[in-house]
This record gives structure tokens, C-alpha cells and sequence, in this order.
């Protein structure tokens, strides 16, 4: 057998290790967002064909992660949605969340979360184009971005290795752009205790990042635990807090019900609720180093026992 150089076999260890690494990674994150927001998932609009692959997509990768169907109907929870912005035939939907458990047999479960639908075909409202009926609304940031980050997070602690001290609860959301209607069917139909939430997670929109403005992350006055989990924490990219709780995301469901929330967002932009909000837009690079920002900040806080909520005034 020949002796190759020592670098070579560094080298080699080098690679295995990377291609087991947990991490996000802006490959896989590119090839979620790729998946939901292309032409052939017509935007997602809730109670479509396309919403319902969306939903399945999502669900073939929890069970890939090995998690924990936690809905009422395996992996489903399914709940009827009303459009009520603008007047069609169709108001009354069917449509569901995903919920997949990652069970550490903790006493408290952190519960993270991304909406995974979108505007359609233009003919659910809320829609910033000028003639938007019939385009397709891609949603690439709004909110393919966040489930993107959902599904890393999810493979990153199912398979780190690490039995954390809290268990983790999964959810892509549905409807919420006609509301926020799939966070606050959970909210009232837990399909875990509310009691037993340590806090809650969101992402919606962090595909966009802008190093002038960083990743805006909300809920910092929601526990005074925040201030504490945050100290020291610094990443590739830059982030600012908010102390708000409540907003126009499914982060807002779970503040109502007195759970301590972060939120992730990298802001507005011209293609918001726009068929232009493509994918080619999208900065992997950076999604995957807000995500890294966010494991950091969930590992802070599996140092205390349960948060304490705090409400904002």
C-alpha cells in the first residue's frame, strides 16, 4: 500500500467532516427555495394543488430528519381557511399545517416555525402588482426563505448528535397570508400544552439581506431572559433587535398566548407580494449565516430552564 503525504489524508478527513456537518448550508437552502417557488408550484395559494405538494414536500422532509408526526392526522393538522380580503366563488378553503416533534424527553418544547403558502395566482388579495390575477407569486422570500430555514434547522438538531435540553416542535404554517390562520389554529388547538412552550421561533422573509440594514430579529422584550441569551453572540452576519412581540406574522399567535417569541426578518423590498419575488434574488450565503446566528441564540437559551414571559408595553 503506498504511504500518501499526510496532507492528502488531512485533506480527506477535512471533507468528510464537512459533508457530515450540520450546519446550514446554502446548497440545501437553495434547493428548498428552488422546490417551492418555482413556476410549477404557482405561487402556493392556499387551498390549491400546489399548496398541498408544497405541504407534502415539507412533510417527506421531516420524516427524512426522523421526526415525530405531531399533528392530528400524522404529520397534517388540517383546519378550513376563509379568504376574506376580496370577493370569490372559493372563500372557504381546505388547507393545513405540518407539525413534526423532535423528542429529547425534556420537560419544555422550543417550537419553530415558518408559514409555507403564498399569494397563488394573484386571487386571494394582498397582492402589490397592478394587474395581479393570473400571474403566479412565487413567494421566494415571502415565505420560501423561512421554510427553507425551518427544514435546516430541523436537520441540523435531529442530527447534530447533541440530546438538547428542551425538545423541538416543527410547524410550517398555512394561511397565513389570509391572516395568520394556521398559527392561531394551533394556538387553539395545541396539539402539544401551550404550558409546555418554552418559546417560539419565526422566520418569515430572511432571504433578502441587506449588510447595511442586517437581520431585524423581534420578540427582545417578550423575556427578560433575551438580554442574557444574546450577550456575546456575534455571526458572519449583522442582526439588530425589536423588542415587539405582536406582528404581522405567526410569531404574533403565539405572543397572544403569552409565549416568549424571536422573529427573523430581513426586511422589505419592491418585490414584496409581487410575481418578481423569484428565487434568482434570494442570498444563500447570507440565510445560511442568520441561521447560524439563530441555533446560537436557541442553544443561549436551552441554558435556562423555561423562559419567562414578558409583555411588551
Amino acid at each position: 500500500m503506498k504511504n500518501y503525504p499526510i496532507v492528502f489524508l488531512l485533506l480527506f478527513i477535512a471533507h468528510i467532516s464537512l459533508s457530515q456537518s450540520t450546519e446550514p448550508s446554502p446548497e440545501n437552502i437553495a434547493r428548498h427555495i428552488q422546490k417551492l417557488a418555482s413556476d410549477k408550484m404557482k405561487g402556493r395559494g392556499t387551498g390549491s394543488r400546489e399548496n398541498d405538494k408544497a405541504s407534502e414536500y415539507v412533510k417527506n422532509q421531516f420524516k427524512k430528519y426522523g421526526l415525530q408526526p405531531k399533528g392530528t392526522n400524522g404529520f397534517y393538522q388540517p383546519f378550513i381557511a376563509k379568504v376574506r380580503r376580496v370577493t370569490v366563488p372559493d372563500s372557504i378553503r381546505q388547507t393545513r399545517n405540518i407539525i413534526g416533534f423532535l423528542d429529547n424527553g425534556a420537560e419544555y418544547t422550543i417550537v419553530i416555525g415558518a408559514h409555507f403558502d403564498h399569494l397563488g395566482l394573484g386571487r386571494q388579495g394582498s397582492s402589490k402588482a397592478e394587474n395581479p390575477e393570473g400571474q403566479i407569486h412565487n413567494g421566494a422570500d415571502d415565505n420560501a426563505s423561512g421554510v427553507a430555514g425551518l427544514l435546516e434547522l430541523a436537520r441540523h438538531f435531529s442530527r447534530n448528535d447533541v440530546k438538547e435540553s428542551c425538545n423541538f416542535l416543527f410547524i410550517a404554517f398555512g394561511a397565513e397570508e389570509l391572516g395568520l390562520l394556521g398559527s392561531r389554529h394551533f394556538v387553539n388547538n395545541p396539539t402539544i400544552p401551550l404550558d409546555k412552550i418554552n418559546f417560539m421561533s419565526n422566520m418569515d422573509m430572511i432571504g433578502r439581506y441587506d449588510p447595511n440594514r442586517g437581520v431585524g430579529i423581534g420578540g427582545y422584550g417578550t423575556s427578560e431572559e433575551w438580554p442574557a441569551v444574546f450577550k456575546d453572540v456575534t455571526g458572519n452576519v449583522k442582526f439588530f433587535t425589536d423588542r415587539a412581540g405582536s406582528g404581522g406574522s405567526d410569531h404574533g399567535s403565539f405572543y397572544a398566548k403569552q409565549i416568549p417569541v424571536l422573529f427573523f426578518h430581513t426586511g422589505g423590498h419592491d418585490d414584496y407580494h409581487k410575481p418578481t419575488d423569484d428565487p434568482e434574488k434570494i442570498d444563500t450565503e447570507a440565510e445560511a449565516g442568520i441561521l447560524a446566528v439563530q441555533i446560537r441564540l436557541i442553544e443561549n437559551a436551552m441554558k435556562f430552564r423555561k423562559l419567562k414571559f414578558t409583555e411588551v408595553k
